[in-house]
């Protein structure tokens, strides 16, 4: 099933337990899943490294050690298919969208922001998720050598985006730091029958 265009892509990044699961759950239950969907980029990536290592998908999708322990190899197979083919992973997590907003929640390096401004270039937005290194810990991030100084993690540092949202408590709260976004996704996708 092919897409159908979107009226406003919401690119999301930001560092490991930053929170951008969270912050773009918050925004699909304020907009509903008639009028958005979650759009994430390491799905197909994590479909296609379990299904060519024979590895449990549904455990590559959780949060936990099972993921972990696969992290440094599937990033380096992640970027051998994006040396290959930039928009591939872009492509797949964007095939069956249907809703009028489209949120990316994890985009981490140039080429993925670079092929949705290159597809898609009055409909994108980009927005950095931001939390102190203090709050990442108490939320289990722990620095990993080979991770957390790779492209995945840092190959956005430096971006210019369209939106900051800092997510911890001393932060404003996440739904006054979110108006803006929402108002304009709100008013993009305009009158919506499901």
């Amino acid at each position: 099933m092919a897409s159908a265009e979107p009226k406003i892509i919401l690119v999301f990044s930001g560092k490991r337990k930053s929170g951008k699961d969270y912050v773009t759950d918050f925004i699909l239950k304020r907009l509903g899943s008639e009028i958005c969907c979650i759009l994430r980029l390491s799905g197909p990536l994590k479909k296609q490294y379990a299904q060519d290592h024979g590895l449990d998908y549904s455990e590559l999708l959780a949060a936990g050690g099972y993921k972990e322990t696969h992290r440094a190899d599937m990033i380096a197979w992640g970027e051998q298919q994006r040396r290959q083919d930039p928009g591939f992973f872009c492509r797949l997590a964007t095939e069956a969208a249907q809703q009028p907003v489209w949120i990316v929640s994890d985009a981490r390096r140039r080429s993925d922001l670079r092929w949705f401004q290159t597809e898609y270039p009055s409909q994108t937005r980009c927005v950095r998720v931001q939390a102190s290194e203090e709050t990442r810990a108490d939320r289990g991030w722990r620095f990993t050598a080979g991770i957390d100084d790779a492209e995945s993690e840092c190959g956005l540092d430096g971006e210019q985006f369209d939106w900051i949202i800092t997510n911890e408590a001393e932060a404003p709260a996440l739904e006054e730091q979110l108006e803006n976004i929402l108002q304009l996704a709100s008013h993009a996708a305009g009158p919506h029958n499901s």
